[in-house]
């Protein structure tokens, strides 16, 4: 895996988006294989995605800098095998949420993170959908980036 240390200024103005801010102490390196990530203090804590950065599950697990779409109980089996968000699976959408947003799909019961997505419509108009494919799943438990993130 090739490596390369990136200044925490630089990596700061990467994840203003995020509201998260990274201190001169901070550790940051791009990792990249097969798919390119930022290492933050020696955890996975970002991949890119296309030209974005995206902030793992490993890392939505400590810190909610995410939109969130909370799934029903059956939905999750389909959601952690990498399926896109379907509406009537979904129970609970937040205020916000634009169309091409990443989000972070929760399930009901434990509230823990299931996958990052990309909204394919925003709020209001998920609200009203009666059906269809509402996210893209984009990383999901159990797939590469969660592996590598271990």
């Amino acid at each position: 895996m090739k490596q390369k240390p990136v200044k925490s200024k630089v990596v700061g103005k990467l994840l203003e988006q995020y509201k998260i801010e990274i201190s001169k102490k901070d550790n940051c390196v791009i990792c990249e294989n097969d798919i390119k990530y930022l290492m933050i203090n020696n955890k996975l804590s970002f991949f890119y995605y296309k030209d974005s950065l995206v902030p793992t599950l490993r890392y939505l697990l400590e810190h909610e800098v995410l939109p969130k779409i909370t799934v029903d109980m059956g939905a999750v089996k389909f959601v952690v095998n990498g399926a896109d968000i379907m509406r009537p699976g979904i129970v609970e959408i937040e205020d916000e949420i634009n169309e091409n947003d990443f989000i972070v799909i929760i399930d009901v019961n434990n509230k823990k993170p299931l996958a990052v997505g990309i909204a394919l419509f925003n709020s209001n108009d998920m609200r009203i959908s009666k059906g269809g494919r509402v996210i893209k799943n984009i990383h999901y438990v159990g797939d590469e980036i969660w592996n590598e993130s271990r």
